[in-house]
C-alpha cells in the first residue's frame, strides 16, 4: 500500500510491436491505364502522371464518349498511390451500365506544388499557378485526349471536377473556360484561401448551359458551407438555373476521400441525366 506519491519507473529493454504495418496494395480497376509518368505541362515547366479510365467496352465500340477531367489524380483509382484513401471512381463507374460510362482523366497534383497549382492567386502559402495550370488543361491536356480517344469534344460532354483545392481549381476553371467546360463538380472547394475567387464569379459571364454541381459535409469547417453556399449563390445570379447548380449539404460529413466516394455516385447521376445537358 502507498502512503504517499510514488514515482515508478519502468526501464523496458525489449519493447516489441508484434502487429505487422497493414500493407498497401494496388486497387485500381483493370479499366483504369496510366496515360503518361511524365506527361508535359509546358505553362509550368513540369511533368506529372496522368492517369486514363476507359469504359469497359471501349475497344469493342465505335461510340464517343463523355469526358471529366479530375484533380489529385492519385487519389482516384488506387489506394496503393493515395496519401488519405481513394475516391473508387473505378468500382463506381464499373458498376454503371455501359451506355452511362464515361472517360476519365485523372492528373496527379504536384506533391510541395499543389497548393500554388489548384490556386488562382497569390497567398501566404505562395505564387498563384492555377491560371496557368487551368490553361494547361484546355490547350494541352484536352487536346491531346480528344486526338487519342474517342471523345465528345463538346462543353456539355466535357466536365472538370475536384475536391478541396481541387474543387476550388475546379471552379476557377469553369469560370475562366465556360466555352470549354459545361460542367463542373465541386467538392468540398477551398474557398476560404483566395477570396477574390468571388470578385472573378462575379465578372466572369457563364454559358447557358453551364451546369455545376456543389457538394460538401456540414462537419468539415466551421465556413465551408457559408463558403459554398456564398459561390453557388453568385452563379445563379448569373442565370444558372436551381437544377443546374444543385447545392448538397450532407449532415455529419467531414473532409475526406471517403465522402467524396460516397458523393460521387449522386453527383454523375445528376451530370448523366436526360434532363441535363447530355
Amino acid at each position: 500500500m502507498l502512503a504517499h506519491d510514488t514515482t515508478i519507473v519502468l526501464d523496458i529493454t525489449g519493447w516489441q510491436d508484434n502487429f505487422k504495418a497493414e500493407e498497401k496494395k494496388h486497387t485500381a480497376s483493370a479499366n483504369v491505364h496510366i496515360l503518361s509518368d511524365k506527361f508535359e505541362i509546358p505553362q509550368l515547366g513540369r511533368q506529372r502522371r496522368v492517369w486514363i479510365y476507359l469504359p469497359a467496352d471501349y475497344e469493342a465500340s465505335q461510340r464517343k464518349y463523355p469526358v471529366i477531367y479530375m484533380q489529385d489524380g492519385q487519389n482516384l483509382f488506387d489506394a496503393y498511390t493515395s496519401g488519405y484513401g481513394e475516391w473508387g471512381v473505378d468500382e463506381i463507374m464499373d458498376k454503371l451500365p455501359a451506355k452511362d460510362r464515361c472517360i476519365i482523366v485523372g492528373v496527379d497534383h504536384g506533391g510541395e506544388h499543389r497548393l500554388s497549382e489548384y490556386d488562382p492567386y497569390d497567398t501566404k502559402y505562395g505564387k498563384g499557378e492555377g491560371s496557368e495550370y487551368a490553361d494547361f488543361l484546355v490547350k494541352k491536356l484536352k487536346p491531346y485526349i480528344d486526338e487519342h480517344y474517342r471523345t465528345k469534344k463538346d462543353p456539355r460532354n466535357t466536365t472538370v471536377a475536384g475536391s478541396s483545392m481541387g474543387g476550388l481549381i475546379s471552379m476557377y476553371a469553369i469560370l475562366k473556360y465556360p466555352g470549354v467546360f459545361g460542367n463542373a463538380g465541386v467538392f468540398s472547394p477551398s474557398f476560404w484561401l483566395p477570396p477574390a475567387i468571388y470578385d472573378y464569379a462575379k465578372q466572369q459571364p457563364l454559358r447557358k448551359y453551364t451546369r455545376i454541381y456543389f457538394v460538401c459535409g456540414d462537419s468539415e469547417s466551421d465556413s465551408m458551407v457559408a463558403d459554398m453556399q456564398k459561390m453557388a449563390g453568385l452563379v445563379r445570379a448569373k442565370g444558372v438555373s436551381d437544377q443546374n447548380s444543385p447545392e448538397l449539404i450532407v449532415k455529419g460529413a467531414q473532409h475526406n476521400e471517403k465522402q467524396w466516394n460516397d458523393d460521387f455516385p449522386a453527383f454523375y447521376k445528376w451530370l448523366n441525366a436526360k434532363s441535363g445537358s447530355r
